[in-house]
């Protein structure tokens, strides 16, 4: 279940936070190029992604991805961690975290910000007990608040 509750105590704490210029959607794919339209599990846009024909889009398009995430399980770990990486930096998408489950049950939070020369990942921090970013754009989440889901 630490797949589950990681997407819910994190898209709760992503929508609380996220500006009126942006929105988090869950589950929608992304289309990085012509053969490639990874899932992450979590996505947030940019607002004028989302379609004014009520909401009938299916993906939405790299540049309008300004954070992808996903939660590692065991089933997904080597493409969430190796391939899904590598084709949000190809995109262009300026941030991604890669959730891991601990022993304690609780997620460690692996933060990344796009370095365009080399339009690669790095790694910005490892988070545990608490989420506190300034970008993509000022966050704080509890992530200890998973032990009461």
């Amino acid at each position: 279940s630490f797949h589950t509750l990681a997407m819910f105590l994190l898209e709760a704490g992503l929508r609380s936070h996220t500006p009126a210029h942006l929105r988090v959607r869950r589950e929608m794919t992304v289309v990085v190029d012509t053969n490639s339209r990874p899932e992450p599990d979590l996505v947030v846009i940019r607002r004028e992604a989302v379609s004014a024909t009520g909401h009938t889009e299916t993906g939405y398009r790299a540049e309008d991805v300004v954070l992808a995430v996903e939660v590692v399980s065991p089933e997904s770990a080597a493409r969430d961690r190796k391939r899904k990486p590598l084709l949000y930096a190809a995109a262009g998408i300026p941030h991604f975290w890669l959730v891991e489950p601990l022993d304690s049950g609780r997620p460690a939070i692996h933060t990344y910000e796009l370095d365009r020369v080399g339009a690669k990942y790095e790694l910005t921090g490892i988070h545990h007990d608490r989420l506190k970013l300034p970008a993509p754009f000022t966050i704080d989440i509890d992530l200890a608040a998973i032990d009461d889901m």
